[in-house]
């Protein structure tokens, strides 16, 4: 159903997971050349992994449970993305390659927005179904 607003979300969510590590970098390493995503395999695939957990939701849509289980744990997979950038700028200015850092890396706090969003409608459309079905 594409008319829901957790649909909105999601796609959403995809195409900043997917669309934004293509042009915002992640940082600028200690030569003046900025770092994207897609030089580090590690944060390309979890940022891919991201969107196809966000892609595979909108297309579950019959199953509000396992879309709802599906965007928590696109939010796991964020943290862990953002506790990766973390634990790369809290690395000590002489051991680290990191002279600068980007827009890039708050773009898992984004979509952790936007998930949770989605999730808070997903589960008011469920809490509605279960309303419905009481009155049956």
């Amino acid at each position: 159903m594409i008319q829901r607003i957790q649909t909105v979300y999601l796609l959403l969510s995809a195409a900043v997971s997917a669309g934004l590590i293509f042009i915002f970098h992640l940082w600028t390493n200690t030569d003046d050349v900025p770092v994207y995503a897609k030089d580090d395999y590690l944060y390309l695939g979890l940022f891919l992994g991201s969107a196809l957990l966000s892609l595979i939701s909108i297309f579950n849509f019959k199953n509000r449970k396992f879309q709802f289980v599906l965007g928590r744990l696109n939010i796991i997979l964020n943290f862990i993305l953002l506790g990766f950038f973390v634990y790369q700028l809290l690395i000590p200015p002489g051991e680290s390659h990191i002279s600068e850092k980007g827009v890039g890396i708050f773009i898992p706090i984004l979509s952790i927005v936007l998930l949770v969003l989605a999730n808070k409608a997903i589960k008011k459309d469920e809490d509605l179904v279960k309303s419905v079905d009481r009155l049956r």
